[in-house]
């Protein structure tokens, strides 16, 4: 049933497009090759990094961006989404920037990607790895 199901949500994203799909509330996932294509060539995306500060700190690309996932908290606009907002990690003035997130695993960065997603960010893919599988 799960394989059924994957390959329906695969075919309707396909058949409606990227944008209705985001729309629908629909996750891209983007891989390591296409993330590095982002970081060189696309100047203007947001590379946000969903671990704690301290692993942050430690290393992460260049004018990467830290909304640690574990700062999550329920509702819309709560706790590190409300800062992020503030404090301009997030680009409130555009919402159709593109984002990439990433974090120390593939379920940390899919968790803050749906968080940001529900707060109106619409063109945000995640990277469904681990931060060793996209070090640029």
């Amino acid at each position: 049933m799960q394989r059924a199901t994957l390959i329906s949500v695969k075919l309707i994203s396909v058949a409606l497009g990227v944008p209705v799909w985001r729309a629908l509330g629909g996750l891209m996932r983007i891989e390591a090759a296409g993330a590095r294509y982002v970081m060189e060539q696309d100047k203007t995306a947001v590379f946000i990094d969903a671990r704690d500060a301290g692993e942050f700190q430690a290393g992460s690309p260049p004018g990467a961006r830290n909304i640690p996932a574990s700062g999550l908290q329920a509702g819309k606009d709560q706790g590190v989404i409300l800062e992020a907002k503030n404090d301009g990690r997030l680009p409130v003035e555009d919402h159709n920037t593109r984002l990439i997130i990433f974090g120390a695993d593939g379920a940390q960065a899919r968790l803050l990607a749906e968080a940001v997603a529900k707060e109106a960010f619409h063109n945000l893919s995640f990277f469904d790895g681990s931060w060793e599988g996209l070090r640029f």
